[in-house]
């Protein structure tokens, strides 16, 4: 496996780290039934299927390689409450597409598609995002409109 093919493993403890989390979880489709509130760990995790931007220089350049996804987690620690906007949390069989993640004085937002959103109220910032598998080829490319 070459290096640009490791596996990502990024940890957050400021805004400017979350920002490049945000980046790599953009367009990640998440599961209901793979998110989890874990209050006797102070945790919230969610398993996701990530588009793998940061291959996409290679991809782009024509030299036939595939576009990929791969299994990632995100964890964020210190969470002391979850409120979900636009999603049922017993709505296991629903996937959700990740748009961007942002922090604001003890407050992380997690922001889906479809004006959904997961906001955990966090005694200090403290997310990791790990890849949990081999990446896999896909033809499939987010795309976003530009308004």
């Amino acid at each position: 496996m070459a290096d640009d093919d490791a596996p990502l493993k990024l940890r957050a403890a400021d805004l400017r780290d979350l920002t490049v989390i945000s980046t790599m979880v953009q367009d990640a489709l998440a599961p209901v039934g793979d998110m989890a509130w874990l209050p006797e760990e102070d945790s919230f995790v969610m398993a996701l299927n990530r588009f793998r931007w940061e291959g996409e220089e290679d991809a782009r350049d024509g030299d036939g390689r595939p576009h990929q996804r791969v299994h990632s987690g995100l964890r964020f620690d210190k969470v002391r409450s979850v409120q979900y906007r636009g999603i049922d949390p017993r709505d296991r069989g629903r996937y959700l597409a990740i748009l961007a993640v942002a922090c604001d004085e003890g407050r992380v937002v997690v922001h889906f598609a479809g004006d959904a959103a997961i906001r955990l109220e966090v005694e200090e910032l403290r997310c990791v995002l790990a890849d949990l598998g081999e990446p896999w080829p896909t033809v499939w490319k987010p795309a976003h409109r530009a308004d």
